[in-house]
Formats: C-alpha cells, sequence, structure tokens
C-alpha cells in the first residue's frame, strides 16, 4: 500500500470509474446552451488580464485558458467531474454581447455579468461587477465598441459585493452626489451590503477563500469554476456608492432617458435585498440572481444567513404570474440569457419548482422524523426537474440546501439529547483515537478504505486523528488524499473547492495564510457605514473575559454625519451604545469622521497614529481610551480551518 505523500495527486480508478459513468449523463445535458451562451457575440476576448492597484493580475481570463482545449469536450480531465467541466465550459464564453437590440451584456469579465441598457442619450447599468477594475474594462468595451454615451442610472439588483463593487469603474461618484447619476436600489439594500461584509467579515472572507478556490492553483487538479461564474477578481479595488432612490413595492416603475423600468421587490431570496427588473418596451425581463443557469444556495458555504426557499419559490411563480406572458427574453447578473416566451417560462417554472420541492420535501421528511443529515442523504430532485442543467448542483446542491431548510425551521440541533451537549471537535477527537486503539490503527483501516475509494469515510473518521494529533503528518496526508479525490468528483464548483483547499492546507500544516490580520472591511465600503454598525462592530472586538471588570463611558460626534451624537460604554464585558444620548460624567469625548471611526472601530489603524489626524479628536482621559484599545481583540484572518 503506498504510502500518501504531500504532493498533489492523479485521480484514482474510483474516480475515473465514477466519471467514465457521468460522462454519458454529461453529454445528455442540453447542448443548447453553447448557442445560448455564444449568442449576440459582439466582440470576444474581453481583456484577457485586467491589472489592478498593484500591478496584479485582478482578472486573468488567460488563466482558464485549460478549459477552451477543443480536446476536451469529447474526453475531458479525469480529474473534472464531467458535468462541473460542461459547466466551466459554458462560463468560459467572454465578451462583449447584446441580448436584444438595447440591452448588451459584458459576461467572463468577473464572476457576474454587468448589462448596459441604451437610453435615448445614455446608458442605465444594471449591477456593475465586483471590482472596480473590471467594471472600467467593462465600461471600455462597450464604450469602443457600441459608441461612448454617458451613464445616467445604475441599478444594483441586490446587496451582494459581486453586484455593485465595481460601481467607481463606471460612473465617478461625483456625478452621483451632483444628480447627474441615479442610483437604484431595493429598500434595505444598503443596511444588507455593508452589514454582511463587517460583523462577521473575517470569518466570511476566509471561508471564501475555500468556497471560490482563491489559493488554489487554475488547472485541471485545482480551480476550474465556480458553477456561478469563473472565480472572483483577484484584490479588487471594491467601493460602494449610496443608493440615491429606494424601491420599496412590487409594480414600482421608472422612467429613465426613455426607458420603462417596472420593479418586483424579492426580499429574502438570493440576498436579504433584492429585486428583479422588468422592462416593458423590450419585452426582456432581468431575474437578477433569482433565476440562473445553476441551483443556487439557499445556503452558501461561505457562511450567511439561510434564505428563504419557500420565499423563493412564491417570487418566482410571481415573476411568472406578472411580467413572463409579456417578454421574449430573460437575462439575469450570472450566466446567459434564454430566448423565446416557451424557454423562458419553462426555466421560470422549473425553479420555482426545484425551490419548492426542496423546500416541502425536506419538511415532510422532518415531519416524518428524519433528521437534517439523514434527509440530505435521501432527498433528490425528481428526473423532470433534475434532468434540466439549470437545475445541477453546479453552484448551490440538494444536500446542502436540504440542510439549509432544515436550519431555518429546526435550527442545529436535531433532538436527539446525544447531541444536545457534545465534547469539542479536540476532545471528542481524543476520545475518539482512542477508543478506536490509537492513531496507528486508525490509520491502517482508514488506507484500506483509501484504497476502496469510500473517500467520505475517510475523510470523517481520519478528522479525529488530525484533530488529536495535528502534528501528525501521515494523518494530515491521509485526509487529504481523500478530501482531494472528493474534490475531483464534486459537481458543485464551491464543493470541489473547499475539498481541494481542505487538501492543500492539510499538506502544508495549515502555513498558507498563517499570521495574515487584518479587517475584512474594504475601504471602499467605509464611508457608506453608519455608526451604529461600527459601535457594534467594536462590541463584536471587545474580549468580554478580559473586560469584564472595566468600566468605561464615552460620548462620541461624528462631524460629517451632520455631528450625529452617541453616548457608549463597557460594562460587565458588555459593550453598549445609545444615539442621540450623553454621558454626564464621560471619560473621553470623540469628535470623529465616519472614515476615522472605522479606522479605530475596526483596528485600521492604531490609537497613536488616530490622535495625530485631524478628523479624530479626544477630550478626556487618553489613558482610559487606550486600556478599552487593549481589551478589543484584533482578527486574524488566516486561522486554521481543516485544522483544530
Amino acid at each position: 500500500m503506498t504510502e500518501p505523500t504531500p504532493e498533489r495527486k492523479a485521480a484514482s480508478q474510483s474516480t475515473a470509474a465514477l466519471h467514465r459513468a457521468v460522462q454519458g449523463a454529461a453529454s445528455a445535458l442540453d447542448s443548447s446552451d453553447f448557442d445560448r451562451a455564444s449568442k449576440g457575440l459582439i466582440a470576444s476576448g474581453a481583456p484577457r488580464q485586467v491589472i489592478g492597484r498593484f500591478g496584479h493580475a485582478v482578472w486573468d481570463l488567460d488563466a482558464y485558458a485549460f478549459v477552451e482545449d477543443p480536446a476536451s469536450v469529447a474526453d475531458p480531465p479525469i480529474t473534472v467531474n464531467p458535468s462541473l467541466w460542461r459547466q466551466a465550459r459554458l462560463n468560459n464564453h467572454a465578451g462583449l454581447f447584446e441580448v436584444v437590440p438595447g440591452i448588451y451584456q459584458v459576461r467572463g469579465m468577473d464572476i457576474s455579468n454587468v448589462t448596459f441598457i441604451a437610453g435615448e442619450t445614455g446608458w442605465i447599468v444594471i449591477d456593475p461587477l465586483t471590482a472596480e477594475e473590471t467594471a472600467a474594462a467593462a465600461m471600455a468595451m462597450v464604450n469602443e465598441h457600441l459608441g461612448k454615451r454617458p451613464v445616467l442610472a445604475v441599478v444594483y439588483t441586490h446587496s451582494h459585493t459581486d453586484h455593485f463593487g465595481g460601481m467607481r469603474g463606471v460612473v465617478p461618484e461625483e456625478d452621483v452626489a451632483n444628480g447627474r447619476v441615479a442610483v437604484i436600489a431595493p429598500a434595505g439594500f444598503l443596511d444588507a451590503a455593508i452589514s454582511e461584509n463587517v460583523l462577521a467579515g473575517t470569518v466570511m472572507l476566509r471561508r471564501a477563500t475555500y468556497m471560490y478556490g482563491a489559493l488554489l492553483a487554475k488547472d485541471p487538479q485545482g480551480h476550474v469554476d465556480t458553477g456561478l461564474g469563473k472565480g472572483l477578481p483577484a484584490l479588487p479595488s471594491v467601493g460602494l456608492v449610496a443608493p440615491t432612490r429606494d424601491i420599496t413595492a412590487t409594480g414600482e416603475e421608472m422612467t429613465i432617458d426613455g426607458v420603462r423600468l417596472v420593479f418586483q421587490m424579492t426580499p429574502g431570496t438570493e440576498a436579504p435585498a433584492e429585486m428583479n427588473v422588468f422592462l416593458p418596451d423590450l419585452r426582456a425581463l432581468c431575474m437578477a440572481e433569482n433565476c440562473t443557469a445553476n441551483q443556487h444556495n439557499v445556503y452558501t458555504l461561505r457562511g450567511a444567513q439561510v434564505r428563504d426557499a419557500l420565499a423563493w419559490s412564491k417570487y418566482l411563480d410571481e415573476s411568472l404570474a406578472l411580467y413572463a406572458p409579456e417578454c421574449d427574453v430573460l437575462f439575469a447578473s450570472h450566466h446567459w440569457p434564454r430566448w423565446g416566451n416557451a424557454e423562458l417560462t419553462a426555466l421560470l417554472a422549473s425553479q420555482r419548482d426545484a425551490y419548492r420541492y426542496v423546500h416541502d420535501q425536506t419538511l415532510r421528511l422532518a415531519n416524518l422524523g428524519l433528521t437534517m443529515n439523514e434527509i440530505a442523504e435521501q432527498l433528490e430532485l425528481p428526473s423532470s426537474l433534475g434532468d434540466e442543467s439549470f437545475n445541477h448542483g453546479y453552484y448551490g446542491t440538494v444536500s446542502h440546501n436540504a440542510k439549509a431548510v432544515y436550519q431555518r425551521y429546526l435550527g442545529w440541533f436535531d433532538g436527539n439529547p446525544a447531541h444536545l451537549n457534545p465534547h469539542s471537535p479536540v476532545e471528542a477527537a481524543r476520545r475518539y483515537v482512542e477508543f478506536m486503539g490509537g492513531s496507528d490503527a486508525v490509520l491502517e483501516r482508514a488506507r484500506d478504505y483509501l484504497e476502496r475509494g469510500d473517500y467520505r469515510w475517510v475523510a470523517e473518521v481520519v478528522n479525529h486523528v488530525v484533530f488529536a494529533e495535528p502534528e501528525n503528518e501521515s494523518a494530515r496526508l491521509v485526509q487529504a488524499d481523500a478530501l482531494e479525490q472528493l474534490g475531483f468528483q464534486s459537481e458543485s464548483g464551491p464543493w470541489r473547492d473547499f475539498y481541494l483547499t481542505g487538501a492543500m492546507e492539510l499538506r502544508s500544516n495549515g502555513t498558507v495564510l498563517k499570521g495574515i490580520g487584518g479587517s475584512a472591511m474594504g475601504r471602499g465600503l467605509v464611508r457608506s457605514m453608519t455608526p451604529e454598525l461600527l459601535l457594534d462592530l467594536m462590541g463584536v472586538r471587545l474580549n468580554g473575559p478580559r473586560a469584564e471588570s472595566f468600566a468605561f463611558e464615552a460620548n462620541l460626534v461624528v462631524v460629517d454625519r451632520d455631528d450625529e451624537r452617541w453616548a457608549f460604554g463597557v460594562r460587565h464585558g458588555v459593550l453598549h451604545a445609545r444615539r442621540n444620548a450623553e454621558h454626564a460624567d464621560a471619560d473621553v469625548t470623540i469628535r470623529t469622521s465616519i472614515v476615522a471611526l472605522a479606522d479605530f472601530a475596526s483596528g485600521a489603524k492604531v490609537l497613536d497614529e488616530l490622535v495625530t489626524r485631524d478628523d479624530f479628536r479626544i477630550a478626556g482621559s487618553v489613558t482610559m481610551l487606550e486600556e478599552l484599545v487593549g481589551y478589543f481583540d484584533t482578527f486574524e484572518f488566516g486561522f486554521e480551518i481543516i485544522l483544530p
């Protein structure tokens, strides 16, 4: 039996056999997707590389050139699930496309699409990508091939970064401030966009390195596709310009530069704040990220609040009833459009039923007494839904979406008292390994299961050895080999990237990101933050056990927010704050700009540096403020996931 080694491996015989079996089913999927993905091409070869502020490639389509190998059509790499390989080939279609006259998209320049609607004199832009750099490159393509026109309005369909982060690449912020450009978003957009990136930002961003394969090589043994798009831009310049107009109700209508837009509110679907856009005069429907060419996430593996699969299904049904009868084309902020009323209606109906099926059948099985993991193991879409390529689990999966539905209704506890208060992972692992006769005995059996191709079991059982004995290199390498094969077998891009990133970090003994600190907040987001959110962030950073006996009171004035006033303090290891209040005997009064407050709250700047700035002034006891800062934790981005 071969001893595992730190190098990446080829596909095993078990993986090769599985892929040969899958290849036939993948080949039978709707081949007209390739026609759709290339239809309306005006200019191919969107800039293959977009260079960022550090001289690095923010976007590098050349890195995915291996996906375009013609020989791989009939013979995909044996290290990639053939169905995922098909999706990767589709997502490699890049360039400027005409959807219908008057509607254009740049695709393949980012994980998302940016859409340009031609008005009488200028452009309406829908979802300006993740990065200022990629958005500017897309804008340049439009200017070159369609003629330069002013941007008159930007529509954010929802509150995820890849749909607003590139805003400054399409319009200067001053054009919004002086009223030349309208920025339209669903109600609740700003709070949702900011809060998701702040309070749990560090852990979400760290987990996103797993979900999107950010640390993996781009090759057939590494990252090939996210399913939703190629991948995320690298070290992007992300900004957020606040909306100037909130949409609050379905049916609300605006006319911009001669173009009528009718909005459908869909909160709690793919994002907390989201809306679809109907263009009645163009007979076109923009489905934001609510209806794309794969099954989406009811729960995203990077971590976020669970989405409402039932509401999602009902909003798709509402789209069918209100708008589909008057449409000839459906497009979204990912993937490629659908043309023809029959096609777009079938897509909406099928995805409506897929989300409803996962929701209803999860709860049916739960009410029959099955637990979350039992449901995920058993549930699958019926062939009438599951055979459609756009319902395949390239991004979300039936397995983890069913768990999300269970979690939304029933939470983490399955009702079994044995699971109510288990030992911590490390303590449980030590006991498991002892029960199983020690690590050598576990690894001997695990290698046998590895040879049999039971990679799920190897990953699970050897994880106990890794957590009990993280210095045990043999255990780490055995688990890495199992995770790698699971990655090769996965149809889901995020599952593949999670497995392969875990394998990589096990082989490197967790040194890939060790010691990397800093806040997850992008500087471009800071100006849109509220003082309340930043005070909440300070509360999250406060080390409660250490600060239990510390008593502190402060008054805060945010000078560039109309002198917005807050009273905050610390008692019992908790930071509390009240708006429009004042402590009569405050230890400190701080007069600050919102940017300086963000630097203070996030730990981006040390206090000694802040007190030298004109926009951060302190009156009172600097010593007390220094003591408060001493109780704040600094979050280290490169914390362990696959190791204890």
